[in-house]
């Protein structure tokens, strides 16, 4: 007899990322397994990703869109692919079924810079008319659409650094509301420029040395990183339907509100405790049965010990020590509104691969963040549920007090 909770569970049928290791979420993942750091740009503080978008996308194109949206486009033709579906050919699913939620916390930054010297130098009537459709955050989920010929909903969620995952749990809400079929989620962003990087230096969240290192001691901020994570999300029934292959799952998802500060995180920790804790109870995982942290991880004095705590809180002291950790933010820079679906997939990788990446850079780790099981060299995970699944807990915090987190799980593979 079927399980009719079985067939509506979210399953990922496709994945792709470009980031500052390279484009492919295979390259993400063998690299970061291996430790590797993606170089510094033209600013010490800046990794850009590792990527020139007229090598994978028409002039035309290129031409017409901001860094960021390229980097979606990108990113989205790997998922999709994998997914079976390629641009100009009949896809597997009504066009008017399929949805499309992009996070962005910036917008297209590069483009409006670039324009605001054109304006500077030569006058208003050289400004390119191109200029709103290129920095409007929503473009990436649009020009996705677009390409792909999706007429379902297409929106961007903007919630800053926790963008990606709430785009991902957006994606779920439609799937489950019966409102699409199939959903193409997750973040992307290239505000890698010097005039950012001297904003958040001049805020005090910028690494001075140029280096990232979550959960160090010696941590003095994060650095810039740019990309796009993007991820297919069908219900277990609609992919079996089609023959497609469940490449992992969306077990559980849930967001909360510090309402505390606009940049600064709730001093008790209670609200991204929480967000884990429901994204726990949803996926019906008990802290126990995780196998895999990847935390969003910043490399700042004051957010890593919160989500410390948070995590502590939201899954017990004990468990909390035995529980393998690392953030990625060490390899690629923080890349905001792209990190959380960038993690999402790279969480993904490491439960289908059964091997946790490292925190790159992570020396001295910090004796006053607590007991943790930090990942300091690429680590075999193993199940901790009786099911023989893997479980994987991501957390992305954003500036405004936006909390998020998610469960991933992948059938345990001898």
């Amino acid at each position: 007899m079927s399980d009719p909770q079985r067939g509506r569970e979210v399953v990922v049928t496709g994945f792709g990322a470009v980031t500052p290791l390279g484009v492919g979420a295979g390259v993400l993942h063998e690299r970061a397994v291996a430790g590797d750091t993606a170089p510094a740009g033209s600013h010490p503080a800046v990794r850009h990703a590792d990527f020139t978008a007229g090598d994978h996308l028409p002039r035309n194109l290129v031409r017409r869109t901001d860094r960021f949206t390229q980097l979606a486009l990108v990113a989205a033709e790997e998922a999709l692919t994998r997914a079976g579906h390629r641009a100009g050919a009949p896809s597997p699913w009504l066009p008017e079924r399929v949805a499309c939620v992009i996070g962005c916390g910036l917008g297209g930054t590069a483009s409006f810079e670039a324009q605001r010297e054109v304006y500077e130098k030569e006058g208003a009537g050289f400004v390119s008319p191109l200029m709103i459709p290129q920095m409007m955050a929503n473009a990436a989920a649009a020009h996705l659409s677009m390409r792909h010929g999706f007429r379902g909903e297409s929106l961007c969620v903007a919630s800053a650094c926790s963008s990606g995952a709430q785009a991902v749990g957006t994606g779920m809400r439609l799937l489950a509301s019966g409102a699409a079929d199939a959903v193409v989620v997750g973040g992307a962003e290239a505000s890698s420029s010097d005039l950012v990087a001297a904003s958040f230096a001049n805020a005090g969240a910028l690494s001075p040395s140029g280096s990232s290192r979550p959960f160090d001691r010696d941590r003095d901020g994060f650095v810039i990183g740019e990309g796009a994570g993007i991820l297919v999300l069908e219900t277990a029934a609609g992919a079996a339907r089609r023959g497609a292959e469940a490449l992992g799952a969306v077990r559980g998802y849930a967001a909360t509100s510090d309402a505390h500060h606009v940049t600064a995180p709730a001093p008790d920790g209670g609200p991204a405790a929480r967000a884990v804790t429901l994204a726990l109870r949803e996926a019906s995982v008990a802290p126990g049965e995780l196998a895999y942290v990847n935390a969003h991880g910043t490399g700042t004095a004051l957010n890593d010990r919160l989500e410390c705590e948070a995590l502590r809180q939201a899954l017990g002291a004990d468990v909390l020590a035995e529980l393998p950790l690392s953030s990625g933010k060490g390899a690629l820079g923080h890349l905001f509104g792209a990190a959380g679906a960038v993690e999402a997939v790279a969480t993904l990788q490491a439960l289908r691969h059964g091997v946790a990446p490292p925190t790159a850079g992570l020396r001295h780790p910090d004796p006053a963040l607590g007991p943790l099981d930090l990942v300091r060299a690429a680590r075999k995970l193993t199940t901790r549920a009786r099911t023989g699944v893997l479980y994987g807990l991501s957390t992305s915090f954003g500036f405004g007090g936006h909390n998020a987190a998610l469960v991933l799980a992948v059938e345990g593979r001898s």
